[in-house]
């Protein structure tokens, strides 16, 4: 198979063990009325389809038309009913309200800055329904500074297909600042291999920076653990996973 893009074998090779962990995490949180969930920057709908098909009403929002055509093969695949909207978390102007909002995968940390973060958190909430949920989870300061400089994962299938390499380096322009290099090689028929590759950034914030902008949004209600919920924040945290309440 020839992949035309870096989003097809993104959505190939993620790790479905973290969508599972995403769901329960999410589920676990949901008041039992809850029928309506906005799913921010859902990418290729993997964790909207599981929350589908637990009888939720899923909207999968990501700036990515490739990304949500994934979501709609995934989701005729199984026979699931996506709601499917091409939007830049920034402005969400035009959709409903919500009972629930989830954006998981360190998704605000692409956002250029605080600024940006904020400015989504208050789209969010304009778009929740009163005493609605928001779920969502940061990688720390701790994960860019210390974790993520020199950070290596290789990846071969048994067969030698498909490779996989990721490199993260600090970036020294932004405060907790990171680079990934991401390449992709795929074996073509004729033995050669096709190199789909990205650079991504990401940065994170103080907690209470994330805390302040939560509070001028709106939301009132605020927790923070680790561990998909099942710890409390440490100094060493990678990521926290935060569960507001308008």
């Amino acid at each position: 198979m020839i992949y035309q893009s870096f989003a097809q074998l993104y959505d190939e090779l993620f790790d479905d063990q973290l969508y599972l962990q995403w769901r329960d995490y999410t589920l676990n949180r949901l008041d039992p009325t809850t029928t309506s969930v906005l799913d921010l920057a859902g990418g290729a709908g993997r964790l909207a389809c599981l929350l589908a098909a637990r009888g939720l009403k899923v909207t999968v929002a990501d700036f990515s038309a490739e990304m949500l055509s994934l979501a709609s093969q995934h989701a005729a695949e199984e026979g699931l009913n996506l709601q499917l909207v091409e939007a830049d978390m920034r402005d969400l102007t035009g959709l409903p309200l919500f009972d629930a909002v989830t954006c998981y995968a360190d998704s605000f940390c692409y956002l250029d800055d605080l600024a940006a973060v904020s400015q989504s958190f208050k789209q969010v909430a304009a778009h929740l329904k009163s005493g609605g949920k928001f779920l969502f989870d940061l990688i720390t300061p701790y994960q860019t500074d210390t974790v993520y400089p020199g950070y290596m994962y290789n990846y071969e299938d048994d067969d030698h297909r498909r490779a996989f390499m990721w490199q993260s380096f600090a970036n020294d322009e932004v405060e907790h600042g990171v680079i990934h290099e991401l390449a992709f090689f795929n074996r073509l028929a004729d033995g050669n291999y096709q190199r789909v590759g990205e650079t991504h950034f990401e940065r994170s914030y103080p907690l209470a920076a994330i805390k302040t902008a939560l509070a001028a949004s709106g939301f009132n209600s605020v927790s923070v653990t680790a561990d998909f919920g099942r710890q409390p924040v440490q100094p060493t945290t990678t990521r926290w996973f935060f569960e507001c309440q308008k």
